[in-house]
């Protein structure tokens, strides 16, 4: 009976544990997949003017941008989840040499803007910055979807609604529970994460080129990721990097492989 007795207990502080951690993890998973950084440019960066972007629920966003050259596409670039502009025009800094147009897009909560982020948000963001783009007479032929981790979901929303040129994804996830599901395999995590970022469902439907990038010693996005997204459209280019981890996009090789492959491109 003593036995009995404590493995009942044992197993109750188990379980006890258990709804501890999902409930921590429910309701916090804002600030764990939204990390906003308090260091951010309160100022336009060399090269870039700031703008002002509209969203659709009333938000005005700040968002940097520095126009294309004659006869050059332009790149909206949609950041990771604890990066801000600045780490954006570095992630960006090979295709701005190249004069490509480059619209860096800053989210709601981020980089001193209104509002708090969530997918129904950032994908707000996302066509508001289009929206702006248009304004300015760029049509979605001549626009390039840029998104790096957690901006792989805007970017891949927007792609699947708009005809845009082509779709980059630089250490993306087929969906946000798939990346909780990898980090915490004992908890029912896919069905405790709110945002979804279904991205490797929307593939089907982009109709502009698409490439993705992903390193094989992500830790944060495990590269089973990136196999994910190319099972689901099968004609994208997909480069494995040996190596390399989560800051991939930073680095002067990655530089130069996006502008390879984006000079390809019809």
């Amino acid at each position: 009976m003593t036995i009995l007795r404590v493995a009942l207990f044992g197993a109750l502080v188990i379980a006890a544990f258990i709804a501890a951690a999902a409930a921590l993890l429910y309701f916090n998973q804002q600030s764990l997949f939204y990390p906003v950084p308090r260091d951010y440019p309160r100022e336009a960066l060399p090269g870039y003017r700031a703008i002002r972007t509209e969203t659709s629920d009333g938000l005005r966003l700040s968002a940097l941008y520095r126009a294309a050259q004659p006869g050059r596409r332009t790149v909206v670039f949609f950041h990771g989840n604890g990066d801000s502009l600045e780490g954006a025009a570095h992630a960006t800094r090979g295709l701005a040499a190249e004069d490509y147009g480059v619209l860096l897009v800053e989210y709601r909560g981020y980089g001193g803007n209104p509002g708090s982020p969530d997918e129904d948000g950032l994908y707000r963001d996302g066509e508001a910055a289009l929206g702006w783009l248009a304004r300015e007479g760029i049509a979605p032929s001549q626009i390039i979807l840029f998104g790096n981790s957690i901006g792989s979901g805007p970017a891949t929303e927007m792609a699947a609604r708009h005809p845009v040129a082509a779709l980059i994804l630089v250490s993306g996830f087929s969906s946000l529970p798939d990346v909780a599901a990898s980090h915490v395999r004992w908890l029912p995590v896919r069905r405790l994460v709110r945002d979804r970022f279904a991205n490797a469902d929307k593939l089907g439907a982009v109709s502009g080129a698409v490439f993705l990038l992903h390193g094989d010693r992500d830790r944060v996005v495990p590269v089973a990721n990136a196999r994910r997204l190319h099972a689901a459209r099968p004609d994208a280019a997909l480069m494995i990097v040996p190596g390399a981890g989560h800051e991939l996009v930073y680095g002067d090789a990655t530089q130069r492989l996006l502008a390879e492959w984006v000079a390809t491109l019809p």
